[in-house]
């Protein structure tokens, strides 16, 4: 089995690449926040990606669709406060990349110099393939997202697998390699059958990270919120919870509430002493 990257070493995009081609698989997971980019760096994750899924995940958005990039800008600033080893990614908004090339560049260059990412995620294929080469002209890598892409989930009719269909699987391989041939360092398969993420992990140079995808891919990547078990609700099929916080955190603020209510909390220990009282007779 190949080893591990040195946990000191900062990850790139050309150590990802590198991983490929070792066989070494890309551990990736979202952060919206320092403690969480801090908890990530700690254990060690390659890439920590501030997803436009903060919307449904920390904003309480329907979807990902109102998601603004002052917003996803509010939370990687917060995000790179807490990095300091993982390749640092942020989400394009919707609207903030598809219509017009400058005012993609300007919103990119946002994510970069504002923000402190090392690199922005697009959603698309040959639609979005222009935006890459220009990204990369004023140095922007780009990660690439095809499968189901949330931005679309208006024209998919709701969060379903794609890629089932031949000629949905012919334009997905058609769209990845348009995507390795712009530039792009990565690319993100979501909701996309294990065979067809199998069959484009093999015929890319560059990695792929999948999220629903199989295990074929070179990598995976969990909302961090779904495996530590906060999100409500049962998880989506893809979903493994590596722990099951929400329910402790339930019944620790029912604890409280109750010590607070009864008069238990707070008790002596968690009191500051009195000041010492003088023996000297007040003037």
């Amino acid at each position: 089995m190949a080893s591990r990257p040195e946990k000191e070493a900062p990850v790139t995009t050309a150590k990802l690449v590198e991983m490929k081609q070792k066989g070494v698989k890309i551990t990736a997971l979202t952060a919206y926040d320092a403690p969480t980019a801090r908890l990530l760096n700690d254990a060690g994750v390659d890439v920590v990606l501030v997803g436009d899924s903060v919307g449904m995940v920390k904003l309480g958005y329907e979807n990902t669709l109102p998601v603004t990039l002052d917003e996803m800008l509010h939370h990687v600033k917060a995000v790179k406060r807490g990095n300091s080893r993982a390749l640092l990614v942020a989400d394009m908004p919707y609207l903030s990349y598809e219509l017009d090339v400058k005012e993609t560049l300007r919103s990119a260059g946002r994510m970069i110099k504002e923000g402190g990412a090392h690199a922005v995620k697009l959603e698309g294929g040959l639609e979005i393939a222009g935006m890459v080469k220009e990204l990369l002209k004023i140095n922007i890598p780009v990660m690439g997202h095809l499968g189901l892409t949330p931005q679309a989930l208006h024209r998919f009719g709701g969060y379903k697998v794609q890629g089932r269909k031949p000629q949905e699987a012919e334009k997905m391989l058609t769209d990845a390699k348009i995507l390795e041939g712009a530039g792009a360092f990565a690319v993100v398969l979501e909701c996309v059958p294990p065979a067809l993420a199998r069959e484009i992990t093999r015929k890319l140079a560059i990695p792929t990270i999948g999220i629903g995808a199989g295990a074929h891919c070179d990598g995976q990547i969990l909302v961090s919120d779904d495996m530590f078990g906060l999100s409500d609700g049962a998880p989506l099929k893809f979903v493994k919870r590596y722990a099951d916080l929400r329910p402790q955190m339930l019944k620790a603020v029912q604890a409280y509430c109750r010590e607070v209510q009864g008069g238990a909390f707070p008790s002596a220990e968690h009191e500051f002493a009195d000041a010492p009282k003088s023996d000297k007779l007040s003037a």
